[in-house]
């Protein structure tokens, strides 16, 4: 399978390969081998002797989860949607297509579960309109018939139905999905008697049980076991990745359905799994209940999910990047640049600016930074703590609305691109030259004309055609500038200094290394 689904680009999930994330929603008509296994034999019998504290710890273990699952399964649904073949748009199909080229999703869902679409390499004529079935998971949470599920399960679905524990349906309708988090909220009519389940209020231990009930594979009402293994797990599907990590099974079918605390309450959406083969390896990620809790309550108001906004395009604070700053930790998230007109622009922010609390919360990096301006409403009022020059100051703005095609931008650091060779200035290993004197490099800031691949500059990804900007917070026009600024770092003792620098994708910051 793909990795878990940034579904917007998914040529950009095949970094895991082979071992991959994979999304859990799956297809109809599915091929299952039932493996069985003898039970094991125990050398010890009945009258084997047990230590007082073995007994004692015995006698405290729980006997089971069956009080547990009597409770909360009836309120899990199997989540059953059409798609028409011919559009291109499904999430569906797009994030559960195989890493092979060339062959479309239908073709590679064909040789994976061993049954056919007409075309492709079964040598059938294709035809051009098709539906096709695909299931998931999902659970009430009001008697009024809201469910929660996947967005990736739903989205661009022609029909939805649900099935419930006891094997009557209903047709469903889609109240609103969010992408973002991969959430959706859909709608039986006409009962006001559903079994339902709570969002746990509570944020989960590592190591505290956990009950994922779902439809793996199209067999509805499966229950698995096993412990929180992980929080805050970033698996590379947006700006808002804040997973837990689960080892009780779960696979394809499962999306959308939910794990259970020993209390009985949602803890988390599970969503995704990281497999080289597709199936269960004992490590599954689910949205956490804070998450679903916000993202649910908007869509169920106005059927979408707006978010804050500030307006920046940040990166994380390194060691590095700290020591040049003369932050004494290594947190918050530098400023490579704000967006003009945006609500940091309007309230002074500037690039090289750190971020480091935002209402009196400090915060850890920048995705901490991105998630947490998400979670406050447009136009709200924020306090931000930004460390600039050396001192901390507090600035008061009012986000704006994150609009539907931007999305804050979390930079993970400087890009490692292809060194080209060439002697250096001194400490960087850089060629340098006025930006005014290259063509196309603008006006303001240094232009690198050549990189030395064993220099300082060159492992942290600066290239040929890059422009610094500034040197240690200062603009820098030519050479001298640059070598100015250099030993006035190195003299204050300093074992890093920081470069603003403009490439074609971004300006960001780099801490390189003094010699």
């Amino acid at each position: 399978m793909n990795d878990r689904a940034n579904s917007d680009t998914p040529t950009s999930r095949k970094i895991l390969r082979p071992r991959r994330l994979a999304l859990l929603g799956t297809v109809a008509a599915l091929g299952v081998a039932v493996l069985a296994a003898s039970p094991g034999s125990s050398k010890f019998g009945p009258s084997s002797f047990i230590a007082p504290a073995q007994a004692a710890e015995s006698a405290a273990t729980p006997p089971g989860f069956g009080d547990l699952v009597s409770k909360v399964k009836p309120a899990v649904i199997s989540v059953r949607v059409r798609i028409d073949q011919d559009n291109d748009k499904s999430a569906m199909l797009q994030q559960n297509r195989m890493d092979q080229d060339g062959e479309t999703p239908f073709d590679q869902f064909s040789r994976q579960f061993g049954f056919r679409f007409p075309g492709g390499p079964n040598g059938m004529p294709r035809q051009r309109h098709q539906m096709i079935t695909g299931e998931g998971s999902g659970f009430f949470i009001s008697a009024d018939g809201y469910a929660v599920t996947n967005n990736h399960v739903v989205d661009q679905a022609a029909s939805v139905q649900v099935t419930m524990d006891d094997g009557t349906s209903y047709t469903a309708r889609v109240v609103g999905t969010d992408p973002k988090t991969d959430l959706a909220l859909i709608k039986v009519d006409g009962k006001t008697d559903f079994p339902f389940v709570k969002f746990s209020d509570q944020k989960p231990r590592i190591g505290d049980w956990v009950v994922a009930v779902g439809n793996p594979f199209g067999l509805g009402g499966t229950v698995t076991a096993g412990i929180v293994s992980a929080s805050g797990r970033d698996i590379g599907n947006g700006p808002y990745d804040d997973f837990i990590q689960i080892d009780a099974p779960i696979n394809k079918g499962n999306s959308g359905g939910p794990a259970f605390d020993m209390s009985g309450n949602v803890i988390g959406v599970n969503t995704a799994i990281f497999s080289p083969s597709g199936g269960s390896v004992g490590i599954g990620f689910d949205i956490p209940a804070s998450t679903a809790k916000l993202v649910v309550a908007q869509l169920k108001d106005k059927g979408a999910v707006t978010r804050g906004w500030l307006g920046v395009q940040v990166q994380p604070v390194t060691a590095d990047i700290a020591d040049s700053l003369g932050l004494k930790e290594a947190r918050g998230a530098i400023v490579d640049n704000p967006q003009d007109g945006s609500p940091a622009a309007k309230a002074g922010i500037a690039a090289g600016d750190v971020i480091t609390a935002v209402n009196g919360t400090a915060i850890k990096d920048s995705r901490e930074l991105a998630r947490t301006i998400a979670t406050l409403a447009p136009g709200s009022s924020v306090k931000l703590d930004v460390f600039r020059n050396g001192t901390t100051r507090t600035l008061t703005l009012a986000l704006g609305e994150l609009p539907n095609e931007r999305q804050a931008k979390a930079n993970g650091g400087a890009d490692q691109g292809r060194e080209q060779p060439g002697a250096g200035a001194p400490r960087l290993g850089l060629g340098l030259a006025p930006a005014g004197e290259v063509q196309g490099a603008g006006q303001k800031g240094v232009v690198v004309t050549e990189v030395d691949p064993q220099g300082p500059a060159a492992q942290r990804g600066i290239q040929t055609g890059d422009v610094i900007l500034n040197v240690g917070g200062k603009a820098v026009a030519n050479v001298g500038d640059v070598r100015s600024e250099l030993a006035e770092a190195k003299a204050s003792g300093k074992r890093s200094v920081l470069l603003q620098v403009r490439s074609a994708e971004a300006t960001r910051f780099v801490a390189v290394p003094l010699a």
